[in-house]
């Protein structure tokens, strides 16, 4: 047989690949989902509370569906005292940007007794969440996870094979209502939300009924509290998709005696490296591979344990069963993972995820912009508030997304925020020398297509020698995460050692203490974008920033997002 003239071969393959996809493409499927949004009694560690829930469930339901996929979710908020809105966490909204779900930036919140419809597309196979976006209801149970298949014979296949896989959400739990939690927030003095009572996964931990004060609130033996089973084959293979939601804590997970593949990072493949425990964030997913290869007479712990804080919360835990040892609980007592304050520990770890060698896309060499922005805590008024250049966050009533759209330009400051610090000057390793802060409902307008870098700078707090972790989440996009540091970044050295080789893409990325984080991000997807530290009471404390970008760019608004502000008796 003739042989094809040189290249014409592979073209030929990468033509039929092309066609493949794109055949899928075309049989794509849309996912529709009622949901009800409503309190009810829940006791997710034993101690009954009032929770935030979707069909009476916390966590809510999973949404699977395959890349290409078109989800539809009616939301219908019968909370009756609360606004309601939800975040589609990981996912760009390409095209619908007012189905971001963030209530003040692209959307008016959804009403007692209305309902609401999002619409959207995922473009991109990998593990994703989504969370309530109003106040703090994400602490109140309001979360779920998002599962995205690769299209088949697609570009995005796993480079990688297992034989089954389970979902692991992490989160933290406190008895107190978020009410409780809020108000002391922003109460003079502040009254800080405290360590959680509980770790939960998949919605389950276990409280020590006998520290409940109040008699009937608490009850070991209800089955809502057992600690969840993860049933494995021995010999087989698995993936783990772990996510975590907590509203404070940085997480290590591990399942006991399974050394764990990581594979994926927000939905993008991770050159595999290999450890003993995770650490996870606020606001990331993680996908790992083990081997069933253990003693099958016995049973496994997987174990939750905070770092990066000192644990006041016992260890949460869910069981690895064989088929052998049934389910009953391991022989031994669950791991409490790494020194809480080993920071190098987690940093090296940070490091280490990088994307995978088939799988990597090159970041533009250099940015048009960079902003430099110093993480301090700071007070306002007598209220201690979170603030990035000395500028705190505050949300607009009416949603920056309406607002630029419609010319409604007395919505917010029209000032944008500062770009940068005096990072010649600044002495990270003291408490600010200004501890007072200014607010600003401002944003940064970037032009379209432009790439921009940032670098997060953390520092100490207002107390003397403390400095946390913060974790970063940015809405409608992924970035590069081009290097992290330990102390003050210098924008005349650092840059020189940026990975351009083959960054990992994340939505979401940690900022270590007295440390640095520099990403980078191309501004290609018109809307409003909320960038802001994961932390649920960081955020309600100013932790955040707005990006605009293509605004013009963006199709007719649908009436449903308006309603509040400057766009009451808009919908129509």
């Amino acid at each position: 047989m003739a042989s094809l003239p040189a290249g014409v071969g592979w073209r030929l393959l990468s033509s039929l690949v092309l066609c493949l996809w794109l055949s899928a493409a075309a049989h794509a499927a849309t996912h529709h989902h009622e949901w009800e949004i409503s309190y009810q009694f829940k006791s997710p560690d034993c101690v009954r509370k009032l929770a935030v829930t979707i069909n009476g469930q916390s966590p809510g339901p999973t949404i699977r569906a395959t890349q290409g996929d078109t989800i539809v979710v009616r939301v219908n908020n019968s909370l009756l005292t609360e606004n309601v809105a939800i975040h589609w966490h990981g996912i760009r909204q390409i095209g619908t940007p007012w189905a971001d779900g963030t209530e003040g930036v692209t959307q008016c919140p959804i009403l007692p007794g209305d309902a609401f419809t999002y619409t959207f597309a995922v473009d991109r196979p990998g593990t994703y969440m989504y969370h309530a976006h109003y106040g703090m209801q994400r602490s109140a149970g309001l979360y779920g996870m998002i599962i995205v298949a690769a299209a088949p014979g697609g570009p995005d296949a796993e480079p990688f094979a297992y034989d089954g896989e389970h979902a692991v959400l992490l989160n933290d739990w406190w008895h107190d209502s978020v009410y409780e939690q809020a108000a002391g927030l922003a109460s003079v003095p502040m009254r800080w939300v405290g360590e959680p009572h509980s770790l939960l996964l998949n919605g389950r931990g276990r409280f020590n009924c006998s520290a409940v004060a109040a008699e009937g609130t608490c009850n070991a033996t209800l089955p809502e509290c057992d600690a969840p089973v993860f049933d494995v084959v021995p010999g087989k293979t698995y993936r783990f998709r772990i996510g975590s939601l907590t509203s404070l804590c940085a997480l290590n997970f591990e399942i006991e005696g399974h050394p764990m593949t990581v594979v994926e990072a927000d939905g993008h493949y991770v050159k595999p490296f290999v450890v003993n425990n995770l650490n996870i964030y606020s606001g990331e997913t993680y996908s790992v591979l083990i081997k069933a290869n253990q003693d099958p007479s016995r049973n496994y712990w997987l174990a939750s344990n905070v770092v990066s804080r000192k644990p006041g919360t016992p260890t949460g835990t869910a069981i690895l069963s064989y088929a052998a040892g049934g389910r009953s609980p391991p022989p031994t007592t669950p791991p409490t993972g790494p020194a809480w304050n080993d920071t190098m520990y987690r940093f090296q770890q940070s490091v280490a995820t990088v994307a995978h060698p088939a799988h990597v896309e090159p970041p533009p060499p250099r940015a048009g912009r960079t902003l430099l922005l110093l993480n301090t805590q700071n007070k306002i008024d007598g209220r201690v508030r979170w603030a990035l250049n000395n500028v705190s966050f505050k949300l607009p009533h009416t949603p920056y997304l309406v607002a630029l759209k419609r010319g409604l330009l007395g919505a917010f400051d029209q000032r944008p925020p500062p770009e940068t610090y005096e990072h010649q000057s600044y002495n990270i390793y003291d408490p600010p020398p200004n501890p007072n802060a200014t607010s600003s409902d401002g944003l940064y307008r970037l032009a379209f297509g432009s790439v921009v870098d940032v670098v997060l700078q953390n520092a100490n707090m207002l107390a003397a020698n403390n400095s946390e972790t913060h974790p970063w989440h940015l809405h409608g996009h992924d970035f590069w995460v081009l290097g992290y540091g330990i102390g003050r970044f210098d924008p005349a050295v650092h840059p020189a050692s940026y990975n351009l080789k083959d960054p990992i893409l994340k939505n979401t990325v940690a900022v270590h203490p007295y440390g640095w984080t520099a990403l980078r991000f191309k501004a290609d997807n018109p809307g409003v974008w909320a960038f802001h530290c994961h932390i649920e009471a960081h955020f309600f404390m100013g932790m955040g920033i707005v990006f605009e970008e293509g605004l013009e760019r963006v199709a007719e608004l649908p009436g449903e997002i308006m309603g509040c502000g400057k766009t009451k008796g808009g919908r129509h």
